[in-house]
């Protein structure tokens, strides 16, 4: 009887302390939202020690972009990469974003394709807009009208109705490429954004 109720306390304590982890990425967000840099690393950093991907790509963030942190592209690189590993597409999004600019990493754009194009098969619509521009310039990848218009109308189906700019923008270079492309292309690149899937995680 003993042994029974030890067992059912560790199991409340495990399940306590996944709650207050979650909890501790929820406030942390908070915290950046209300500009608390201080706070948000304070909650972010054990997270990301501890393996979450997603602490860990929000640690790669604040380094990145110098938020409450002195900004550091190797360090955001080195978070980005141990989130990215994980699966965790938002970071390999940026990762892509980090070799196309040469941040923390020699510039190499055909590693940038590859990252934007391992998020963006993860429904990331950053990723998908970005590899779109990259066929649509050849940059990294061989230029092709037909997929970068697929990933173009992906992207656009992909951001949220908030993401009123994003959204804009996407149209804007959905145009762009089809007046560089004859109708058959556009089929072509339109049935194929209707038969794209996510792909599934090994």
């Amino acid at each position: 009887m003993r042994r029974t109720a030890a067992v059912l306390i560790l199991i409340i304590c495990l399940f306590l302390a996944v709650k207050a982890i979650a909890g501790s990425i929820e406030e942390a967000l908070k915290a950046c939202d209300r500009g608390d840099h201080k706070e948000e690393y304070r909650l972010i950093k054990p997270l990301a020690d501890q393996g979450d991907a997603s602490a860990q790509y929000h640690l790669g963030v604040m380094y990145d972009d110098g938020h409450g942190l002195p900004q550091d592209y190797n360090k955001a690189m080195e978070w980005y990469v141990k989130a990215a590993d994980k699966g965790n597409a938002e970071a390999q999004c940026n990762l892509g974003s980090m070799y196309v600019k040469g941040h923390g990493v020699p510039q190499d754009y055909n590693k940038a394709s590859l990252w934007y194009e391992t998020a963006a098969g993860k429904g990331n619509a950053k990723a998908m807009f970005n590899i779109g521009e990259m066929y649509a310039s050849g940059m990294g990848v061989p230029q092709e009208n037909v997929l970068a218009y697929m990933w173009f109308t992906l992207a656009a189906s992909h951001y949220p109705a908030s993401e009123i700019a994003d959204r804009s923008n996407v149209a804007i270079k959905i145009n762009e490429i089809s007046l560089k492309m004859v109708p058959e292309e556009i089929s072509e690149a339109q049935r194929m954004a209707r038969e794209w899937k996510p792909k599934k995680e090994r």
